[in-house]
């Protein structure tokens, strides 16, 4: 009975420590972080106020004409509208008229009285000048001859001389007659005209107490024909000189040379400038 007692009690003892094992809590599980599902607000800034453009101001802005009394050529109103556009204020409203020699202008009046001081300053009257070309023939280290061709114009305008003659060229021949030789009429020829001598393009611009030639000397002639030639085609010759030169008043100015094509000759070209009251 004492052992069986004892065996009992052991038996009784693993049962319950067996029990106990089993009955232990499962190990804890970190939590899994929570996901916000609310959608993000922008933060909230502090912006400055967007300034208020002068265009959209109309208050206080008054119309004015000034009307040009030396920019005689479009090309100079023009010039004049683009410098009072580009030193005023954008919102200016500035118009053109050239037929009447105009400037329309909106602005503010003190827009206005700056526009009134450039217009001043800009539209000033031309200076005219007298140019004398040269022109002497040379022949082996001799002068052959010499001519002086004159001309008046003013800053910044083109101005061409010319003086020659006008050399008729066949260009075709037609008859008005029938066919088969009957009631033949006698033969047109049709011509065209070219212009032979010299001729002389400048335009001078004032720059300082000197000027700016931009020249263009073109002369021209008729080269002799054979007398026996079945056809009599004028052969017309050219030489030509381009060029710009700074010009001091009063002072000669070399231009250049122009060989006389067919010969041995050449043209010693020259100008002078002289300042008109």
């Amino acid at each position: 009975m004492k052992y069986a007692s004892g065996f009992l009690t052991a038996a009784i003892a693993v049962i319950i420590a067996s029990t106990a094992a089993f009955a232990q809590p499962a190990p804890a599980v970190a939590p899994r972080p929570v996901t916000n599902t609310t959608p993000a607000t922008p933060s909230t800034e502090t912006s400055a106020p967007r300034p208020i453009s002068r265009c959209a101001d109309v208050t206080g802005v008054i119309e004015r004409t000034f009307y040009l009394n030396n920019s005689t050529q479009q090309s100079d109103a023009n010039e004049v509208v683009t410098a009072l556009r580009n030193a005023l204020d954008p919102c200016d409203k500035i118009y053109l008229v050239f037929n009447q020699s105009a400037i329309v202008m909106e602005a503010p009046p003190d827009q206005i009285a700056f526009a009134q001081k450039l217009i001043n300053d800009l539209d000033r009257p031309k200076k005219n000048y007298r140019l004398t070309y040269t022109v002497t023939e040379m022949d082996s280290g001799k002068q052959i001859g010499t001519q002086h061709y004159a001309m008046i114009l003013a800053s910044g305008q083109q101005t061409t001389l010319k003086l020659g003659n006008r050399v008729p060229i066949a260009t075709g021949s037609y008859s008005a007659g029938g066919a088969n030789g009957t009631n033949m009429s006698p033969v047109q020829t049709q011509y065209t005209y070219v212009d032979v001598g010299m001729n002389i393009d400048v335009t001078l611009t004032t720059m300082g107490d000197g000027a700016v030639l931009k020249s263009s000397v073109d002369e021209s002639s008729v080269a002799p024909q054979k007398p026996d030639a079945a056809i009599q085609q004028p052969i017309i010759r050219q030489s030509s000189l381009r060029g710009e030169s700074f010009l001091a008043p009063g002072k000669s100015q070399a231009l250049g040379s122009l060989d006389i094509p067919g010969s041995t000759s050449h043209l010693q070209i020259e100008v002078v400038m002289e300042p008109l009251p």
